[in-house]
């Protein structure tokens, strides 16, 4: 007869059963809803706002901006001057046949193209100012001083070409009628001037086209200072210093209300004169190929296009980039928002633990831990590769021996899982103690000392290693 086993009651479970009958436990304290405890949680994080539908539709319209404006500069600027010189040549042999952008009168030649560095200048201009006084965190002299001349020296550059260019057709040039030994009487006159005409229109149409894409950059991201904002806001509240990767964390309070007032206030204005930039910048590329099929020859626009690039590298390039000489490079403020640290991928097989003689197959040969190599349900993914230089294998090594005096590469195997492999047909009769019977044993008729590998079933793995030892 098997007894019932009867339950033990004490006052306290009593009591406790008692009261749990009365009245039910709560897991939460009475008049605390679920989002102020999870405000008072300690080490949680102020969660993002939810995205409206508009919203995603203004991120998709300025992602495909940013793959137009921001195209590769290593590419872009080769596929200028190249277009420029074969497009060209082949138009000074073969006249391309006449469209509505071969008029010099086309809408878009006398309302863009003639007018074009002040249409770059409506846009970059509000943009540059809007962006840097963030960046800046209201700022007014940092802007003046920093930021602002980039555009005054770009207008500048802009002007001493465009008059050296009709300087040199003036000068080397003559008319089509003798008599006529100056350009503007020639033309007075209803002749035609023959001169070396550097293409003015080429040069302002690349030029610009730069200009707009290094002052665009700013917007790269831009969205991510909301998100910084937040972050930083919250743990100013909380007294939190732990997190100290935010590039917010060193502006003082005001600093940080001005940021947060002009973030707010001007990104919506910023995106649309960003959009604006990029439908310029199109507009640019489009007259662009209007100018190389027909206006001008090849040499002069080839030329204007080297001096539009040139102009643009010195200055965005070399000279904007130097830490001690002002104007500052684009973006640069009181923080920094665009150092994005791209992560290792994840899946790519770690190489030293596969070639020979690389510090960590150095370190497993003088001893390292086993640790070191993957292993998935206690088997190894892969093992260390290492060179053998003799005939023998010592009691702590780890591969199987090769079979020649000069050395081979050692197998795929340690010594501490499967141990040595003892009997005919195996790479090496490598230790003649341990080992389990023959009875289970690969398929040559060997077996090994760890007689857990000898168990039928591991005759899968035995198989395989021996196909590959063979």
């Amino acid at each position: 007869m098997a007894s019932k086993r009867k339950p033990i009651h004490t006052p306290s479970a009593a009591g406790a059963a008692g009261g749990n009958a009365a009245r039910p436990q709560m897991n939460f304290r009475q008049g605390l809803n679920d989002t102020t405890a999870r405000a008072e949680a300690k080490g949680t994080r102020p969660t993002a706002t939810p995205t409206s539908i508009r919203e995603v539709l203004t991120m998709m319209v300025l992602h495909v901006c940013k793959k137009i404006i921001f195209f590769d500069t290593s590419l872009k600027v080769p596929l200028y001057l190249g277009s420029l010189f074969i497009v060209s040549l082949i138009g000074d042999f073969l006249p391309y046949p006449k469209t509505y952008l071969a008029r010099t009168d086309n809408l878009f030649n006398v309302y863009f193209v003639k007018l074009g560095w002040a249409w770059t200048l409506l846009f970059a201009f509000p943009y540059l100012a809007m962006t840097s006084i963030t960046i800046c965190c209201g700022d007014n002299q940092r802007l003046i001083r920093n930021h602002l001349p980039r555009l005054g020296i770009a207008t500048v550059f802009w002007f001493v070409w465009t008059k050296l260019f009709n300087v040199i057709e003036s000068s080397y040039g003559r008319c089509s009628v003798r008599g006529f030994d100056a350009k503007t009487p020639c033309l007075k006159a209803g002749h035609l001037w023959n001169g070396f005409d550097i293409s003015g229109h080429a040069f302002i149409l690349i030029y610009s086209s730069l200009v707009l894409m290094e002052e665009a950059r700013p917007i790269i991201g831009w969205e991510s200072i909301k998100d910084l904002l937040r972050n930083e806001e919250h743990n100013r509240s909380n007294n939190d210093n732990s997190q100290t990767s935010n590039p917010l964390k060193n502006l003082k309070d005001e600093d940080l209300k001005a940021l947060k007032y002009f973030y707010n206030r001007f990104t919506p204005t910023i995106r649309l004169f960003f959009i604006g930039m990029t439908m310029l910048q199109l507009l640019w590329d489009l007259m662009l190929v209007g100018t190389m099929l027909y206006h001008h020859r090849m040499v002069e626009k080839v030329l204007s296009g080297i001096i539009a690039v040139v102009t643009w590298f010195v200055t965005y390039r070399a000279w904007y980039p130097l830490p001690t000489v002002l104007p500052d490079p684009v973006g640069k403020g009181l923080f920094n928002y665009q150092s994005i640290s791209k992560p290792e991928i994840g899946l790519r097989r770690r190489a030293s633990l596969l070639q020979p003689g690389s510090s960590a197959a150095a370190g497993a040969n003088a001893g390292g831990s086993p640790k070191e190599i993957p292993k998935f349900m206690g088997m190894p993914l892969y093992a260390a590769r290492q060179q053998m230089s003799g005939g023998s294998v010592g009691a702590g090594a780890s591969p199987l021996e090769g079979g020649s005096a000069s050395g081979q590469q050692a197998a795929f195997v340690s010594s501490h899982l499967y141990g040595s492999r003892i009997g005919s047909g195996g790479i090496g009769n490598s230790s003649s103690s341990g080992g389990g019977g023959g009875a289970g044993g690969g398929s040559s008729g060997s077996y090994y000392s760890n007689s857990d590998f000898n168990h039928p079933s591991y005759a899968r793995y035995r198989s395989r290693f021996e196909r590959f030892e063979s």
